[in-house]
């Protein structure tokens, strides 16, 4: 998995590309964790172009930063989620926590 991680104001976004897996999830909820602390981020944009595949540890991954994100009063939003992703945010709810987008700009004029 590789990803990029851009604070926008109060914003990060966060392009992911390639599978998001319990083996590599813990170093990209590092960063996105010491980010967020870092510059007081309210918003996070999950960027899922590139990923085509997400286990239980990437949906632990959007269930904690979505946690952050609403105990700051700000939200965790999703774009470019392919079709197999959406059966998972489908199947284990996350579609009812974590907001879907089609474009990363339709994501961020959504905050």
């Amino acid at each position: 998995m590789d990803w990029n991680c851009n604070v926008e104001g109060n914003r990060l976004l966060v392009s992911i590309r390639g599978e998001i897996d319990h083996h590599t999830v813990q170093a990209l909820k590092a960063e996105v964790d010491q980010l967020c602390q870092r510059h007081r981020i309210k918003h996070i944009i999950l960027d899922f172009e590139g990923v085509d595949f997400m286990d239980s540890a990437g949906i632990g991954l959007l269930i904690g930063r979505y946690r952050y994100t609403a105990a700051q009063g700000g939200l965790t939003v999703a774009a470019c989620v392919g079709k197999s992703l959406r059966r998972i945010f489908a199947l284990s709810g996350l579609g009812r926590l974590i907001p879907v987008y089609t474009t990363v700009e339709e994501a961020k004029q959504s905050i």
